[in-house]
């Protein structure tokens, strides 16, 4: 009896044990979080912690804005940005279990109207496949018609794709995009006879008592209790235009709070099951969710960051995979104009961790991230805001240099073959719409037709290429523009690409091909 007693205590003594290694030091944390949005100049930040289906941790640092005393707190409102991908993602599932889609349906089935540039993938494509970036579409493509924000409708944008052509072959490549989630929408609205926005508001967000949360950012931007969104723009912080338009809805719309995405994490990390008791859906979908459909290549990371290189990678319904330190990871990160995020997810430790930032800085949700992980693993101490910081400068220095290069390489002596009248007029692209090219005293001036922000005037560069400064500086994405001459001295088209590589792949202008309108009309 004594002996049973004897390993009855000390397997209960190694149990507390066990349960003290996977606490986090909350004082440590606190300290670690500061310096991390001091070094990475971010006003602030929100974080959540669940572990085992109970919330450790909701909490936020510094502040709303820069220049006001208002703290963030853990009901402050951040853009989770992309992280609304996984609620598009369960928003189907739960029409899957109801039975009215399979992931094998076609799209076609459901959106008779729907059309790629491809026949073959038009007919192919199906639900499944609009949430895991193997349509053949490229990066980012088409991201143009939102980004920045539109006059198109969801419904024009949709319908726009059938011009887009596919850079790679159908479910042959990962390639990130955004628009085939506002296909998804679509068929969210078309099957349900919800709107996006309704189906995720009535069908997620109350049952899961997210009551802060919202699909429409954009009524709530005078809500005292929100982080305003900033940015590095030209060495400084400073505040810039929240991105709520509807449009973005269904691949990036949701504002959330650090209180509600912990529900969020539950629900996810319980196979579907509330805070209340309440089953969403099952643990067959939370399967689905988390299988691997598309493999990502896993890229050598770099030396400091060697410690957590990963094995294997893959996009499944919503949410990416990989494993950390032999363990699983379910995770996504989201971005808008002035806030990023990162939902990170361990299931075999029933952990996740939550950041919301209202600054553009990976590297600050990735040290913070890491940090708490390193802490619930027991890992050996890892360094992670010396290297971010490292990171940080390299990638910086990289841009300089690439933008410097581009100077030191350019023939300034060159002069334009037209005249600056000779360029002007309105140029059509098949899948964008109009740009208008017009001149301004001695200045040639571009505007796109249907997107407001994206005017500027045109600065000589080399030979017959030219720069768009666009007047909203905070935009960060200044292009070239090549004009390309006929035999006649007439212009042909005219191409565009970003003049850093810094710049957000959704400006995708390098999928433009402009033709003089005038140009159009003769070859009809």
């Amino acid at each position: 009896m004594k002996k049973y007693i004897f390993f009855i205590v000390l397997i209960l003594h190694t149990m507390h044990l066990y349960a003290q290694q996977e606490q986090i030091n909350q004082e440590k944390l606190d300290v670690f979080v500061q310096e991390t949005i001091q070094e990475f100049a971010v006003p602030g930040v929100s974080i959540a912690i669940v572990k085992d289906g109970q919330a450790i941790l909701t909490k936020g640092y510094g502040i709303l804005e820069k220049g006001r005393s208002e703290k963030v707190n853990s009901q402050t409102l951040f853009a989770i940005a992309s992280n609304t991908k996984a609620f598009t993602a369960t928003g189907l599932s739960l029409l899957e279990e109801q039975g009215k889609i399979r992931w094998d349906d076609k799209v076609i089935e459901h959106l008779p109207w729907f059309r790629l540039s491809d026949p073959y993938v038009t007919h192919e494509l199906t639900v499944k496949d609009l949430l895991v970036h193997r349509s053949g579409l490229g990066l980012g493509a088409g991201d143009l018609l939102w980004w920045p924000p539109s006059t198109y409708t969801r419904d024009e944008i949709v319908r726009k794709l059938k011009h887009i052509p596919l850079e790679n072959s159908f479910r042959n490549t990962y390639a990130y995009d955004n628009v085939l989630y506002l296909v998804a929408g679509e068929v969210i609205e078309a099957v349900s006879g919800l709107s996006w926005e309704e189906f995720i508001q009535e069908r997620i967000l109350v049952p899961l008592g997210m009551k802060s949360s919202t699909v429409h950012g954009i009524h709530y931007t005078q809500q005292p209790n929100i982080a305003a969104p900033h940015a590095h723009i030209d060495g400084k912080v400073i505040t810039v235009e929240p991105f709520l338009k509807r449009n973005v809805g269904p691949a990036g719309g949701i504002m959330s709070t650090a209180e509600d995405m912990a529900k969020w994490m539950i629900t996810q990390l319980d196979s579907g099951r509330t805070c209340n008791g309440h089953k969403l859906y099952s643990s067959e979908t939370t399967r689905k969710l988390w299988s691997i459909v598309t493999p990502i290549p896993v890229r050598k990371m770099s030396p400091e960051l060697k410690s957590i290189q990963p094995q294997f990678s893959g996009y499944g319904l919503g949410f990416r995979m990989l494993d950390y330190r032999g363990h699983k990871i379910v995770t996504h990160t989201g971005g808008l104009p002035g806030y990023v995020s990162k939902l990170t997810m361990l299931p075999d430790k029933k952990l996740g961790i939550m950041v919301l930032t209202n600054q553009e800085s990976s590297a600050a949700f990735n040290t913070i991230t890491y940090y708490i992980l390193d802490q619930y693993l027991n890992a050996p101490f890892t360094p992670w805001l010396k290297i971010y910081k490292k990171i940080v400068m390299q990638r910086d220095s990289l841009m300089n240099a690439y933008v410097n290069s581009a100077v030191k390489n350019r023939d300034a002596e060159s002069e334009p073959s037209l005249s600056l009248e000779e360029y002007t007029g309105t140029y059509r692209d098949i899948w964008y719409g109009d740009i208008i090219i017009s001149k301004n005293q001695r200045q040639l001036k571009i505007s796109f037709s249907r997107t407001p922000d994206l005017v500027g005037p045109l600065e000589h560069w080399q030979y017959d290429t030219f720069i768009a400064r666009w007047n909203k500086r905070e935009l960060r994405a200044d292009a070239y523009i090549s004009f390309v001459l006929c035999p006649d001295g007439s212009v042909d088209h005219a191409i565009m690409q970003p003049v850093s590589p810094a710049t957000d792949f959704s400006f995708d202008f390098k999928d433009l091909f402009l033709i003089p309108v005038s140009n159009e009309k003769d070859s009809k």
